[in-house]
């Protein structure tokens, strides 16, 4: 029997709106807070996690495959993704914890 794998792609902006960032981990409530204080190497420094979009894969590679398909995109594609699954663009950091 195969092992239930758990990953997320993710995309998050900081305060303004200003800042799309896109991720994927296997670990979710630890990377929110790493967004949270700054502690992603690769995401603009203090980026402050306000709004998610949120995409569960079972398998690394379709979730690293998902990650770079939307980095690729335009930032209106990714705001019209992250309306569709986050209207309000609202703050999901609570439903993580």
């Amino acid at each position: 029997m195969g092992r239930d794998y758990n990953f997320w792609v993710y995309i998050v902006t900081n305060d303004n709106d200003s800042v799309v960032y896109t991720g994927v981990t296997n670990n979710l409530p630890p990377r929110v807070a790493e967004h949270r204080t700054g502690a992603v190497s690769d995401s603009p420094p203090n980026t402050v996690v306000t709004n998610w979009s949120i995409e569960h894969c079972t398998d690394a590679l379709d979730a690293i495959t998902r990650e770079k398909q939307i980095n690729n995109w335009s930032r209106a594609k990714k705001a019209k993704l992250i309306t569709k699954l986050n209207p309000r663009w609202s703050d999901l950091a609570d439903d993580i914890f």
